[in-house]
């Protein structure tokens, strides 16, 4: 078995046997600004560690893999000029520092290269492979969907927003380790529970980010604190502060969410208000209920046990994480 710093150093390794033309540089520019402005390309690894659980070709899946990783970044570059975020990674977005058209042509650039990079895979793989990917390709897109709905939607429970986040996160992880695992020559029954794996683990992943936006260290969100107050956005916090408030707690909230301002009492209220209802706690308990149910998946895998440390560390990494 490979270590992480093996896998990351290979995927950095293919990443740059496989430059971008360098003309129109004005396409190709903010396609390597991108990927090199600090992520821990964390999917393209898991593809890797999906494979390795198999004991499968690891250099067959480099280059689906980086499949992964750039159709992630063709979605941040995306997201972040829907969500009119000004820094990502603690860096300026893609839209703020090149321009908001050349954003989106590099996204769908970005998106068309990913698919090139299934397309050494023997036919009845590649098949497959696109198949999977283009099911979570659409998926991710209705998740952003849902997304931008309940912006506006008055009533958003527990369920539609688990829904989303497990359309916009989860099934991307999913597809990461069943990409691996297909290209390790898994059987489907092992694909399949790799895939629920990784699409609990995803949206574990994806509350700890609301956790973090709100709760995080400063230091190291690389993002602006409480952009999800700023922005009105309706996370499990905010429904579970509904849930749990008393009338004059609601209508406190309900007033700050429909105010589109950038004023720190608005911060102030809110985290104080998340704090008085311990929606951090439920949250936090949240969180160990959908890791705890991805190892449950993690366990049925028919391959020995040391074969997995990998993917038990990597959970500790996404879920331990402070920012």
């Amino acid at each position: 078995m490979y270590s992480f710093d093996k896998f990351h150093e290979l995927v950095a390794q293919t990443i740059d046997e496989n430059p971008f033309s360098k003309s129109p540089n004005e396409l190709y520019e903010p396609m390597d600004y991108i990927l090199n402005i600090g992520g821990k390309r964390i999917r393209p690894i898991i593809v890797l560690l999906g494979t390795d659980l198999f004991d499968g070709d690891i250099h067959k899946a480099l280059k689906p893999s980086l499949a992964i990783e750039f159709f992630h970044n063709f979605s941040l570059m995306h997201d972040d000029i829907m969500d009119n975020a000004s820094l990502r990674r603690s860096k300026p977005t893609v839209h703020e520092k090149f321009g908001i058209n050349t954003a989106i042509l590099s996204g769908d650039a970005m998106l068309i290269k990913a698919y090139q990079f299934l397309e050494d895979l023997e036919p009845e793989l590649f098949k497959k492979t696109t198949q999977l990917f283009s099911k979570t390709a659409l998926e991710v897109c209705e998740g952003q969907q849902y997304d931008v709905n309940y912006e506006t939607k008055v009533n958003v429970s527990y369920e539609d927003y688990i829904k989303m986040i497990s359309l916009k996160t989860g099934v991307l992880l999913g597809t990461a380790l069943k990409l691996g695992a297909l290209v390790g020559e898994a059987s489907e029954e092992d694909s399949d529970a790799l895939y629920q794996y990784g699409l609990n683990l995803g949206i574990a992943y994806q509350l700890k980010d609301d956790y973090l936006d709100v709760f995080g260290s400063l230091e190291h969100l690389g993002k602006k604190h409480a952009g999800d107050i700023f922005e009105n956005k309706k996370t499990i916090l905010y429904i579970s502060a509904l849930e749990a408030a008393n009338e004059e707690e609601k209508e406190e909230l309900l007033y700050w969410y429909s105010s589109n301002t950038d004023n720190v009492d608005k911060i102030y209220a809110v985290e104080n208000l998340f704090r008085k209802l311990n929606v951090n706690r439920k949250l936090s308990m949240l969180i160990r209920e959908y890791t705890n149910k991805a190892h449950s998946f993690l366990d049925q895998i028919d391959v020995p046990e040391e074969r997995k440390s990998h993917l038990r560390e990597l959970s500790e990494f996404l879920i331990d994480r402070q920012g």
